[in-house]
């Protein structure tokens, strides 16, 4: 297989000249890394509202927590931070010793409700040689997550913006005092929640950052949970029942079905390939799930009911207000049925165990609104607009005024799966599009790649690993990974067009590599030029795309109105 290493005499440039910086680097940290301070004494530094609880020095090779490892000789930091009585954030910060740090910052976001902090994240960013922290955003408890709302409301206000505010100051800070100096880079990098907080790093506190990767953001967190999760669990647990189960759910079973009927009319039709398990631009594709609907006669286990098609409908086409407005993005077809995304976030097992959705749902109705342990969704009344309004002031990144992040070079990577069911990939590109309503033409410092058949984050069918988390691809520069390609824009002025993403057979590394294809940059998609290897990524270019929007996406999204 062909792999595309880039053509640019810039970016060749750059491939040349890039080791005699990582020289000087090697011998900046040498100096800097024999200071008198020593990983152990950081114990007894002073930060402000904090304390820091652990400083151990660890050997490569030995483990940390749970399976991560130290992947280098490295110093693990662990504090707690109290900016307000009910606070009890969590942080760490790794930072390469023994002269493998290369002289950057990468702070990693969370997911959900948080309430952890990834290890195994930590661990991949120092591999890389970066000095990499990561915060619980302050919930972990007890109770853990939304449920450490109740009662404490300004363990809020660490969730939405504050925990990781201060785990960059104080990082920045311990990273002074072991290494001698701060970084040369700092990067963000996260996903769904991690995204909303990416996102929320470029707009309260622009100088935080050199560059900035966003995945998937849930950064309309009340549009998301709010309003399309819970308008999701109503559309499939609501209505008449049959022997106890809804009319409505669509078990697993039947998702195969959907996924089917979107794939025989659009695949190939799209810029993809006719034999792929997802669709290459899901928004080409107009379907209606009655083309599943049962026939007069038909076996009801081998197709959908009336109100099962009903349900799907409602699914793709997204909560709306009682205007017809659009409260958030539905989602797209083709992926239904792989176990990452309809199975994984909207139907469950059972119609008493549906997806992920309904827990974060009674999450933030019941913990964050209501305020009242295990409430009943459908028990919640109207009348809670204040209550809203005032959590989005709190969780929610939408401003699409970046002119700060601009002014001071800031740069962003935005990057989501077409097949993300956690959260409807339109959203990303919604709130980009309001961006270029108040800012005009943002090229020259942000940028969003799709990936097609990408579950949420990572997973699904289609090229999933390119950097995103811990999902690498074989090679790690900037041709290949997301923060390669941001440290190039960032660091040497040359500008991502594309990223080559990669599908493991079995989503397995070690199984080899099954086929690469191009994420290009928006408004731009990878088209198949009809004649060479599909699992080549030379054999797609990026083209114009000619469906900017899509039939899942009517209207301007509430929060970007």
């Amino acid at each position: 297989m062909n792999n595309i290493i880039g053509d640019a005499p810039l970016r060749s440039l750059y491939l040349l000249t890039i080791g005699c910086s990582v020289m000087i680097q090697i011998v900046f940290q040498s100096d800097a890394l024999s200071a008198a301070v020593t990983c152990a004494s950081l114990v007894e530094f002073s930060l402000p509202d904090a304390k820091i609880t652990l400083a151990e020095s660890y050997s490569a090779g030995q483990t940390i927590a749970g399976i991560a490892k130290a992947p280098v000789g490295l110093c693990r930091i662990a504090a707690t931070v109290k900016p307000s009585v009910d606070s009890d954030i969590k942080f760490e910060i790794w930072i390469p010793i023994k002269g493998s740090w290369n002289g950057s910052f990468e702070q990693i976001g969370n997911g959900g409700f948080a309430g952890t902090i990834w290890t195994l994240y930590l661990a991949n960013a120092v591999s890389r040689g970066y000095a990499a922290a990561a915060t619980d955003d302050g919930t972990s408890g007890p109770p853990r997550g939304a449920a450490t709302f109740l009662g404490h409301p300004d363990i809020q206000l660490d969730y939405g913006y504050r925990a990781i505010k201060v785990t960059t100051d104080n990082s920045k800070r311990i990273i002074k005092q072991l290494t001698g100096s701060s970084p040369h880079y700092s990067y963000f990098s996260g996903c769904s929640d991690g995204g909303r907080e990416a996102l929320m790093e470029a707009q309260r506190y622009p100088n935080d950052f050199d560059g900035i990767i966003v995945g998937s953001p849930s950064n309309d967190l009340v549009g998301l949970l709010g309003a399309s999760y819970r308008w999701n669990m109503e559309a499939l647990l609501s209505g008449p029942q049959t022997d106890g189960v809804p009319d409505a759910y669509i078990p697993a079973s039947k998702l195969n079905l959907l996924s089917r009927s979107a794939l025989s009319k659009c695949a190939g039709t799209d810029g993809g390939v006719s034999t792929d398990p997802y669709l290459n631009d899901p928004r080409a594709c107009h379907v209606d799930a009655e083309m599943a609907g049962c026939k007069t006669g038909q076996d009801p286990l081998t197709c959908l009911t009336p109100a099962q098609v009903e349900a799907a409908n409602k699914l793709y086409r997204g909560p709306h207000d009682s205007a017809g407005g659009l409260l958030f993005p539905g989602y797209e077809p083709g992926s239904e049925s792989n176990a990452a995304n309809w199975p994984e976030w909207l139907v469950g097992t059972s119609s008493t165990s549906p997806g992920n959705q309904r827990s974060l749902a009674a999450g933030f109705w019941c913990d964050q609104i209501v305020k009242k342990e295990n409430c009943q969704l459908a028990h919640v009344n109207e009348g809670l607009e204040n209550a809203v309004r005032k959590a989005a002031e709190i969780v929610n990144s939408t401003n699409p005024d970046l002119r700060q992040f601009e002014h001071r070079g800031g740069k962003l990577i935005q990057y989501a799966g077409w097949a993300d069911t956690a959260i409807a990939p339109e959203n990303g590109i919604n709130y980009y599009r309001k961006v270029i309503s108040v800012m005009g033409n943002v090229r020259n410092f942000y940028r969003v790649f799709m990936a097609p058949g990408m579950a949420h984050c990572y997973g699904g069918a289609g090229p999933n690993s390119f950097g995103n988390g811990t999902s690498d691809g074989p090679v790690i520069d900037a041709d290949h990974d997301l923060l390669k390609a941001l440290e190039l824009w960032v660091e040497h002025g040359i500008a991502p067009d594309k990223i080559i993403a990669t599908k493991y057979i079995d989503d397995n590394p070690e199984h080899g590599v099954a086929f690469q294809r191009p994420l290009c940059a928006n408004p731009k998609i990878a088209r198949y030029d009809g004649h060479g290897s599909t699992t080549d990524p030379s054999s797609f270019n990026c083209i114009a795309d000619r469906n900017d929007t899509g039939p899942r996406d009517g209207g301007l999204q509430d929060a970007y109105r």
